[in-house]
Protein backbone atom coordinates (compact mmCIF):
# COMPACT_ATOMS: atom_id res chain seq x y z
CA UNK A 1 0.00 0.00 0.00
CA UNK A 2 0.83 3.43 -0.74
CA UNK A 3 1.15 6.21 1.26
CA UNK A 4 -1.99 9.22 0.27
CA UNK A 5 0.34 12.25 0.93
CA UNK A 6 3.62 11.19 -0.84
CA UNK A 7 2.94 8.20 -2.45
CA UNK A 8 5.83 6.11 -0.64
CA UNK A 9 5.03 2.49 0.16
CA UNK A 10 4.59 2.77 3.77
CA UNK A 11 5.87 0.37 6.40
CA UNK A 12 4.15 -1.85 9.16
CA UNK A 13 4.40 -2.02 12.99
CA UNK A 14 2.64 -3.62 15.48
CA UNK A 15 2.84 -2.17 19.12
CA UNK A 16 0.72 -3.96 21.89
CA UNK A 17 -1.24 -5.60 19.19
CA UNK A 18 -1.91 -2.39 17.09
CA UNK A 19 -1.08 -2.79 13.85
CA UNK A 20 -0.01 0.71 12.50
CA UNK A 21 1.02 1.35 8.65
CA UNK A 22 3.22 4.22 8.65
CA UNK A 23 5.23 6.10 5.80
CA UNK A 24 8.76 6.01 6.42
CA UNK A 25 9.36 9.42 4.05
CA UNK A 26 6.71 12.33 5.72
CA UNK A 27 6.18 9.95 8.96
CA UNK A 28 2.35 9.78 8.43
CA UNK A 29 0.36 7.22 10.14
CA UNK A 30 -2.30 5.59 9.10
CA UNK A 31 -4.67 2.55 10.76
CA UNK A 32 -6.83 -0.09 10.10
CA UNK A 33 -10.58 -0.75 10.46
CA UNK A 34 -10.90 -1.04 14.64
CA UNK A 35 -7.16 -0.09 15.19
CA UNK A 36 -8.19 3.18 16.74
CA UNK A 37 -11.01 1.76 18.42
CA UNK A 38 -8.15 -1.08 19.87
CA UNK A 39 -6.25 2.37 20.93
CA UNK A 40 -8.80 4.34 22.46
CA UNK A 41 -10.16 0.72 24.72
CA UNK A 42 -6.32 0.38 25.86
CA UNK A 43 -6.18 4.02 26.80
CA UNK A 44 -8.90 3.83 29.15
CA UNK A 45 -8.31 0.36 30.11
CA UNK A 46 -5.03 2.41 31.17
CA UNK A 47 -5.90 5.46 33.01
CA UNK A 48 -9.04 3.81 34.67
CA UNK A 49 -6.59 2.68 36.96
CA UNK A 50 -5.11 5.52 39.26
CA UNK A 51 -1.59 3.20 39.63
CA UNK A 52 -0.73 4.20 36.06
CA UNK A 53 -1.54 7.76 36.53
CA UNK A 54 1.08 7.85 39.14
CA UNK A 55 3.27 5.33 37.18
CA UNK A 56 3.43 7.47 33.70
CA UNK A 57 3.91 10.65 36.32
CA UNK A 58 7.21 8.89 37.48
CA UNK A 59 8.02 7.72 33.86
CA UNK A 60 7.30 10.97 31.59
CA UNK A 61 7.95 13.63 34.82
CA UNK A 62 6.73 16.97 35.67
CA UNK A 63 9.59 18.84 35.22
CA UNK A 64 8.51 20.31 31.69
CA UNK A 65 6.12 22.27 34.11
CA UNK A 66 8.63 23.51 36.39
CA UNK A 67 11.11 24.34 33.93
CA UNK A 68 8.39 26.10 31.95
CA UNK A 69 6.73 28.33 35.02
CA UNK A 70 10.97 29.20 36.08
CA UNK A 71 11.35 30.69 32.86
CA UNK A 72 8.17 32.84 32.95
CA UNK A 73 8.77 33.87 36.29
CA UNK A 74 12.23 34.85 35.11
CA UNK A 75 10.16 37.38 32.42
CA UNK A 76 8.21 38.92 35.27
CA UNK A 77 4.75 37.33 34.14
CA UNK A 78 5.29 38.83 30.71
CA UNK A 79 4.62 37.60 27.21
CA UNK A 80 4.29 33.95 26.33
CA UNK A 81 6.49 31.39 26.01
CA UNK A 82 6.79 27.79 24.21
CA UNK A 83 5.45 24.75 25.50
CA UNK A 84 7.11 21.82 26.09
CA UNK A 85 5.24 18.65 24.50
CA UNK A 86 4.65 16.17 27.16
CA UNK A 87 5.20 12.80 26.95
CA UNK A 88 2.36 9.92 27.33
CA UNK A 89 1.29 6.44 27.23
CA UNK A 90 0.39 7.16 23.01
CA UNK A 91 3.56 8.11 22.67
CA UNK A 92 4.89 4.65 23.34
CA UNK A 93 2.71 3.56 20.01
CA UNK A 94 3.89 5.87 17.57
CA UNK A 95 7.92 6.24 18.64
CA UNK A 96 8.38 4.73 15.16
CA UNK A 97 12.46 5.39 16.05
Amino acid sequence: MNCPSCNTTLAMTERNGVEIDYCPNCRGVWLDRGELDKILERTGEHYSNKQHWDDDQNKYGESWKRSDDDKYRQQGGQGHYPHKKKKSFLSDFLDFD
